[in-house]
C-alpha cells in the first residue's frame, strides 16, 4: 500500500513542460553571469577610454596635428576594452585581494601594478596575434621582428600612462570601497539634507572618530550605559542622526 502509484491521467504533454525548466534555467544563469561580467568591465572600460583619448588629443595638440583622426579615435578604444577585459581576469585571481586589510596605500600600489602586468603582457599578446594569425609571418620570427621593427619608446610611454591612470582609477576604486559602493558619487554628486547637522567634512570626521572608538572598546562596555565608551557612542550617533 505505501508503494507510490503513477498517475495514468497524466497527459504526454506534462512531461516535456517539466524537461524545459532547465534549459531556461541554464539560459538565465548565463545571462546573470554575462550582465555581471559587463557590469565589471563597463567603468574601466569607460575610464581608460577617456583618459587614453584624451593622451591622444594632447599628444596631437603638442605636435600641432589638430585635426584628431578616426584610426587614433578606434585605436584608444580598442586600447580601452583590452584593458577593461584585463581588469576583469585580473579580479578573478586571488592573489589581487592580498593587501584588502592592509594601510590604503598598499593596496592601491599593488593593484595599480597587478593591472598594469596583466595589460602589459595582454597588450604584447595582442601584437603576436595579429602577427601571426593577421599578417601571417612565421612564428619563429616574431621576438626578431620585435627587437628590430617595434616602436618600444611609444609602447612603453604608453604604459607609463596606464600605470598613472591606473593609480588614480584604484584610489578612487578603493575610496569608493572605503565609504560603501556608491557613496563616493553621492559625495561628490548629490546635496545633503538641511535636516543634518553636520556639513560632509563633520560627519566624515565623526565616522573616524567612531572607528577608532570600535578598535578601541569592547562589545560589552557599549552595552553598558554608565560606561564612557558607551557616553561617546551615543555622542556620536546624536551628532550625525536626523534633526527632528
Amino acid at each position: 500500500m505505501s508503494t507510490p502509484v503513477l498517475d495514468s491521467h497524466k497527459t504526454p504533454s506534462e512531461a516535456p513542460v517539466e524537461a524545459t525548466h532547465a534549459p531556461g534555467g541554464v539560459a538565465r544563469r548565463v545571462g546573470a553571469f554575462l550582465l555581471r561580467e559587463l557590469r565589471e568591465m563597463v567603468p574601466p572600460t569607460i575610464f581608460f577610454f577617456i583618459g587614453f583619448n584624451l593622451i591622444v588629443l594632447t599628444t596631437n595638440l603638442l605636435v600641432a596635428d589638430y585635426g584628431a583622426t578616426f584610426g587614433s579615435f578606434m585605436l584608444a578604444t580598442g586600447a580601452a576594452l583590452v584593458v577593461g577585459k584585463a581588469v576583469l581576469v585580473a579580479n578573478a585571481t586571488r592573489s589581487i585581494r592580498r593587501y584588502d586589510r592592509a594601510p590604503l596605500i598598499r593596496p592601491i600600489l599593488f593593484k595599480a601594478a597587478f593591472y598594469w602586468a596583466v595589460v602589459f603582457v595582454a597588450r604584447l599578446l595582442e601584437h603576436w596575434i595579429r602577427f601571426w594569425l593577421v599578417e601571417h609571418h612565421p612564428l619563429g620570427t616574431f621576438l626578431p621582428h620585435m627587437i628590430a621593427t617595434f616602436d618600444w619608446h611609444r609602447f612603453i610611454a604608453i604604459q607609463l600612462w596606464i600605470f598613472v591612470l591606473f593609480l588614480i582609477y584604484e584610489t578612487a576604486t578603493e575610496l569608493n570601497h572605503l565609504f560603501g559602493e556608491g557613496e563616493l558619487w553621492h559625495l561628490l554628486i548629490t546635496s545633503r539634507p538641511s535636516e543634518l547637522s553636520l556639513n560632509r567634512r563633520q560627519r566624515i570626521l565623526e565616522l573616524v572618530r567612531l572607528s577608532k572608538l570600535a578598535d578601541a572598546h569592547s562589545i560589552n562596555e557599549f552595552h553598558d550605559s554608565t560606561s564612557n565608551a558607551h557616553t561617546q557612542l551615543v555622542d556620536i550617533v546624536r551628532r550625525i542622526a536626523r534633526q527632528t
